[in-house]
């Protein structure tokens, strides 16, 4: 009895039903060209896939995701092939869930806490499944433009058009506000244009998105440098309030002997020409060969997932051979450990608990890394183990270009706009209040890294939100003052 009316309903497949994620082509054939490495579900897979979550009491999913998407009330729609309400579901908590659904770390989020993962039967495939959602949506042409209600006069000044500034316009712009969005490069979308590459995000994804803000009312200004082209305080006198995402994209350095000879460079410089190449523009720095991986022995610098998107980049650039050098082991390596699994399967390869102390240079071209062997030693404060270096272990590993993919830094912005009442905290973040995102300067907020630091596309989307709320609360009670 109990398995009739477990087969007549959509959900709790995981006992029956295992962990099945969308085709993945194979690494010879992936790393040939820069289309995204997975395919998408057949609506019986996606239905399928979905119905093995549990739906359980506590959702350790949602709660693990920083936007709180109601992903269990999502995954039973889909399950019971009620996809146009699941999309709409999705898109209540998330202004961007095919871009999350690509290229957030699932392993560490959501899926990394799924309940059925923690029993041993492996975890729904929440990522995939929104990614389906999504897609679906646009090819059934259910994702409309903006169209509010009621337009409003308020404006807002948006300055950086990465996720953070692009969620909080269009929160900003679905309540009749008028939306202004300045951004110093040639396209809108940030480091989702210019820095992931198109092998884990094609970017014809990302300019759809674009081009529905400006379809809803969104002004894009491109090519508009504040601080050069236009002052912060003039910003401040056009709007009523300001919103600053600009992101974080001073990369941080490496010292020692032979840091500044030719051939090492700086892991922004060389994803931007790379997708830059992507989109037909030209780009002078890789035609002549110096942004360029191709015929060259290629170490990456770094763990993270800057490294991992530089490392597969390399490969596909047909470089002779690409190592990646971490100073800690695998398990202590903060990018994504599927991005480290497809990384491997297309010929990098991992040098674990090795750090970099200088350079060889012949003349004053980079030939090699000099590499401290390292061992993990005691816990830090957080519980991380501390590498150590090894004595008398050092050797040189060859290099053509080694990329330095060490994280990123804020940029000076009161000195480089001019408004030293800006105030930052001691790493050079801008200070805001926690809750509601305002900056010390009245009616201006700022989001996602230039406030957090280097983080991951959902946060820096989850404070656009939260930034774009906290102004509507605020016009609302402008308008319930004036109204008495």
């Amino acid at each position: 009895m109990g398995e009739r009316i477990l087969a007549k309903q959509p959900m709790l497949k995981f006992v029956t039903l295992g962990k099945e994620m969308p085709e993945k082509r194979e690494a010879d054939q992936r790393k040939e060209d820069f289309a995204e490495i997975y395919g998408d579900y057949a609506r019986e897979k996606a239905a399928e896939q979905a119905g093995r979550c549990s739906q359980c009491g506590v959702p350790y999913c949602q709660s693990h995701c920083p936007l709180h998407n109601n992903i269990p009330d999502w995954l039973k729609l889909t399950a019971e092939g009620r996809l146009r309400e699941a999309f709409e579901l999705s898109q209540a908590t998330n202004t961007f869930p095919e871009i999350c659904g690509r290229i957030c770390p699932q392993d560490r989020l959501c899926e990394g806490n799924c309940v059925i993962e923690k029993s041993g039967h492996g975890t729904v495939t929440i990522g995939s499944v929104e990614k389906y959602i999504t897609d679906t949506a646009w090819d059934e042409g259910w994702v409309l433009p903006i169209a509010p209600a009621t337009e409003r006069p308020e404006s807002v000044g948006i300055i950086g058009a990465g996720p953070g500034g692009l969620a909080s316009a269009d929160m900003l712009r679905r309540a009749g506000l008028q939306v202004t969005i300045y951004d110093r490069y040639d396209r809108a979308g940030g480091l989702m244009v210019y820095g992931i590459p198109g092998f884990k995000l094609e970017k014809d994804v990302v300019m759809r998105r674009n081009k529905l803000l400006a379809d809803g009312g969104v002004t894009f200004e491109l090519n508009c440098d504040v601080g050069q082209d236009i002052t912060l305080e003039e910003i401040r006198e056009e709007h009523d309030f300001v919103v600053i995402a600009t992101g974080v994209y001073k990369s941080r350095e490496l010292p020692g002997p032979g840091a500044g000879s030719a051939g090492i460079i700086r892991a922004i410089d060389y994803l931007t020409a790379s997708n830059r190449k992507s989109f037909g523009d030209n780009v002078p720095s890789f035609d002549n060969g110096e942004l360029d991986a191709r015929g060259k022995r290629v170490v990456v610098i770094g763990g993270g997932d800057t490294a991992m998107d530089c490392v597969r980049t390399a490969i596909r650039q047909d470089a002779i051979s690409v190592k990646c050098l971490y100073r800690r082991d695998r398990a202590n390596m903060p990018g994504s450990q599927r991005e480290v699994q497809n990384a491997e399967e297309e010929g990098v390869e991992f040098v674990w608990l090795s750090a970099p102390r200088g350079f060889d240079a012949a003349p004053d071209r980079v030939t090699g890394v000099m590499v401290q062997k390292m061992r993990l030693g005691t816990p830090d404060a957080t519980g991380r183990q501390s590498p150590e270096v090894i004595e008398n272990a050092d050797y040189i590993e060859g290099a053509d270009m080694v990329i330095k993919a060490l994280g990123f830094e804020p940029e000076d912005l009161p000195t480089l706009w001019g408004m030293p009442e800006l105030e930052v905290t001691r790493w050079g973040t801008i200070k805001t209040d926690f809750r509601t995102h305002e900056t010390a300067l009245p009616n201006v907020f700022a989001v996602g890294d230039i406030v957090r630091g280097a983080s991951l596309v959902v946060w820096a989307i989850r404070d656009g939100r939260e930034a774009a709320e906290a102004i509507l609360e605020r016009v609302m009670m402008g308008q319930t003052v004036a109204a008495e």
